[in-house]
């Protein structure tokens, strides 16, 4: 247990890639298992703490979501090397706390105001600052749910930001930073609905990230162990990041905004 509560707080939420799949694969047998490989950027570090399934702060440790998406099997996802990498660019940040909420396979509804998961989420958030830690950020991945059926995809838009709003409210934080990541393009028909929502909500505080050509595991949905890593290290870029409603992209191409120009344009080197 850490020795006292973290100072930083980020809230970490959406479906399956939030939890984290990176080095989970079919073993001999065919069943699905974490090879366990645990890089440096995913290493517990003394000023890194998780809130547990029983809201308990404890050593974050890799797969994040264990207990939290209890009937998966959980590996390597992006809220660790977030951590490491902003402790790596502002070394004086202070503790952090990670809040892991995720759950595989959740669509948009299930993560509207009055459901079990946004209960859940608000729960474990008003827990994590009673130590006198603040939520700095909510970090979240979600979408592929609701790229299979038209009505869905064509629904999502007004529920998300439904979702940021209600969240943002019920927090009492207006200007809450909200990292959210893009599904990338894939086999689902209705994918481009639910991007195109995606990247045009206009809000500065909201800063989205794109995961397309991030390489992913065998499946072809969940990033690998690197992707996430790579993940990790441009949300915690982003986040220090001063408002913008830019949208960042993880090929190395230029990014747009909903007002594009060269000028706000810029490119991951």
């Amino acid at each position: 247990m850490p020795e006292a509560p973290p100072k930083n707080i980020f809230l970490l939420a959406g479906q399956s890639n939030m939890s984290g799949r990176g080095g989970v694969k079919r073993d001999k047998t065919g069943y699905l298992a974490w090879d366990g490989v645990v890089p440096p950027e995913c290493e517990p570090d003394p000023s890194i703490s998780r809130l547990d399934a029983n809201l308990t702060w404890e050593l974050a440790k890799e797969p994040l979501h264990e207990g939290i998406d209890a009937k998966r099997i959980n590996g390597v996802g992006p809220g660790m090397p977030f951590a490491h990498e902003i402790l790596k660019l502002k070394p004086d940040y202070g503790t952090i706390g990670l809040v892991p909420c995720a759950l595989a396979g959740s669509s948009i509804d299930r993560w509207q105001r009055g459901t079990a998961l946004y209960d859940r989420l608000m729960l474990r958030a008003n827990v994590s600052v009673q130590g006198g830690g603040k939520i700095q950020a909510l970090l979240w991945q979600q979408g592929g749910s609701d790229s299979e059926s038209i009505g869905d995809a064509i629904a999502y838009q007004p529920k998300l930001s439904k979702f940021f709003s209600d969240v943002r409210e019920d927090l009492k934080s207006p200007d809450l930073i909200i990292l959210q990541i893009a599904i990338a393009p894939g086999k689902k028909r209705f994918t481009s609905l639910v991007r195109s929502a995606q990247f045009t909500v206009e809000d500065p505080n909201i800063r989205t990230v794109d995961t397309e050509g991030m390489p992913v595991e065998w499946d072809h949905v969940h990033l690998t162990t690197q992707g996430q890593i790579q993940l990790g290290k441009i949300l915690a870029s982003r986040f220090l990041d001063p408002p913008s409603n830019q949208t960042f992209n993880l090929q190395g191409v230029t990014f747009f905004s909903p007002n594009f120009s060269p000028a706000n344009s810029f490119i991951l080197t």
